[in-house]
């Protein structure tokens, strides 16, 4: 094999492409959905992925308040935080918070699913999550996308 006709690419800030992606929540499974958004939003799923550049794609979510949690997850999952006060210690189920701030309980599935570094919080701004199925980034013309079709 000839060692001298094929380069490794290797992505940086000019060379990336972005795209503008439609995601329809609507009946999705919330965890499967995060995994496959971390996914697109990181640009696994390019082949011209480099870890340590942010080659992923812009995301939208619509119908967040229409994600579903199998088994007893609506009512027994628990998420926790802490005021840094004694005593301050707050939980909540995911049924509160779908009823509340529907939007909050994917953007938490998946920043929990980004790196955890200052490439994963640039990662987390090509996120946008809409509870209704209206959206504001039409300009940008996106792509609508099934996730059956992601790996």
């Amino acid at each position: 094999m000839d060692t001298l006709s094929y380069k490794t690419v290797s992505a940086n800030d000019a060379t990336v492409n972005k795209e503008w992606l439609l995601v329809d929540a609507n009946n999705e499974i919330l965890g499967r959905l995060a995994s496959k958004v971390a996914k697109l939003l990181r640009g696994k799923h390019k082949p011209n992925f480099t870890p340590h550049v942010d080659c992923g794609d812009n995301v939208i979510i619509i119908n967040a308040e229409k994600v579903r949690l199998t088994g007893h997850k609506l009512t027994d999952k628990q998420y926790v935080h802490y005021s840094g006060y004694p005593g301050g210690q707050r939980s909540e189920t995911p049924k509160d918070w779908l009823r509340r701030k529907p939007i909050a309980v994917i953007e938490h599935a998946v920043k929990g699913m980004l790196p955890k570094n200052r490439l994963g919080a640039q990662m987390y701004r090509n996120l946008y999550v809409y509870a209704g199925p209206e959206h504001k980034h039409e300009a940008q013309k996106p792509k609508e996308i099934n996730l059956n079709s992601i790996k």
